[in-house]
């Protein structure tokens, strides 16, 4: 779209450039060109603002905790980590979001854009949860910071963890041989 309002700004340009000798023809062109080029930024503001999931192809795996099923779309690269659930509407029943880190870090979150009420649990690089956090899409500047570095982040619907018994301490099983190269964090 914002391709669109650039070919829009120079087939405006151009024709100006070549346009009218009259004062009465340019003012009015003036106005025509400036009326377009407001309704082409409108069109494309309106277009990004409707969002579209993020378009980043990620794998996905199952991973299970306290014998729970979890389907779960797996980000390692630093696209995926930004783009996140982000201008996602829905996400389905026992689905979630798992975010690979390369290393044990202090990793943080926030709610831009997702529309999505999530919790969070933030894994050592065993699969156990460090601490669950329930995050509001109603306040997008909230930030959600793990106090003790983790590998892994894990969103899914808010209060999938406590439905199904899971908290602090709990094992998650995170397949890893399932399909080893998505734990091979990428710097795409």
């Amino acid at each position: 779209m914002y391709t669109v309002y650039r070919m829009t700004l120079c087939w405006i340009n151009t024709i100006d450039r070549t346009g009218g000798n009259s004062l009465v023809i340019s003012t009015w062109f003036r106005n025509l060109a400036a009326f377009i080029k407001c309704c082409t930024l409108l069109l494309l503001l309106a277009y990004t603002g409707q969002g579209q999931a993020c378009p980043v192809a990620n794998k996905y795996i199952r991973i299970t905790a306290n014998g729970h099923a979890l389907t779960t779309e797996v980000v390692t690269n630093h696209a995926g980590h930004m783009c996140g659930l982000a201008f996602r509407q829905h996400l389905p029943a026992d689905h979630g979001m798992l975010f690979v880190y390369a290393q044990d870090q202090i990793i943080g979150f926030w709610m831009k854009d997702t529309h999505i009420h999530l919790s969070i649990a933030f894994l050592d690089a065993d699969g156990k949860v460090l601490e669950i956090h329930d995050m509001d899409p109603r306040d997008p500047a909230r930030r959600y910071i793990s106090k003790l570095p983790a590998r892994y982040a894990l969103e899914v619907n808010r209060g999938w963890f406590s439905r199904n018994g899971i908290k602090v301490g709990t094992q998650i099983n995170l397949d890893l041989q399932a399909d080893t190269d998505i734990f091979r964090y990428s710097q795409q």
